[in-house]
């Protein structure tokens, strides 16, 4: 995640220069509209996710707490949709004719859309792991068959355990 996290940051950086380098005057403008722009604080929240917090992996107490993990993996998949949000609403939002100027607003389709996309993705990973478990079965039976030869449980054989608590005889003191 630190190298993704400094690749993007020399790629959000890479695209500023070349706005500035370029000339061009929509590029220019486009760039204007992220850092002041209507909706300059979805890009400065997004190069809050997907530059800083990757950074705070130099940090040995984070690397190896997996809490902090989990948290950092969340705000940097936050961080992933903010980018696809600013590339979509703010190009939309600006265009080349002043006529098609407006602020976003998300309408029904745009959210069963979005809805949508969750219920599929959910479905299909809900697949994944039916057919494709994630423990091989071959793995547990051969991991079982070595454990029940060899081990005995106080005093008994984990065999007689598979074959039924019945069969077993109280143990003498």
């Amino acid at each position: 995640m630190l190298a993704t996290g400094l690749i993007v940051a020399y790629g959000y950086y890479y695209e500023y220069f070349m706005s500035v380098y370029s000339g061009n005057k929509f590029d220019l403008y486009l760039t204007q509209m992220r850092f002041h722009g209507p909706y300059s604080h979805f890009y400065y929240a997004l190069i809050l996710c997907n530059i800083l917090t990757p950074q705070l992996l130099w940090i040995r107490k984070v690397r190896t707490n997996v809490a902090a993990l989990f948290v950092m993996s969340l705000v940097i998949n936050l961080g992933m949709w903010l980018e696809r949000f600013v590339i979509v609403v703010i190009s939309l939002t600006r265009d080349f004719m002043p006529s098609a100027w407006g602020r976003y607003s998300a309408t029904f389709w745009d959210y069963a859309t979005f809805a949508g996309t969750l219920g599929l993705f959910t479905m299909l990973l809900f697949l994944f792991v039916r057919v494709l478990p994630a423990i091989s079965i071959a793995e547990m039976r051969e991991l079982v068959h070595h454990t029940s030869e060899g081990r005995r449980v106080n005093g008994t054989s984990l065999a007689h355990l598979r074959r039924g608590w019945r069969n077993l005889k109280p143990r003498r003191s």
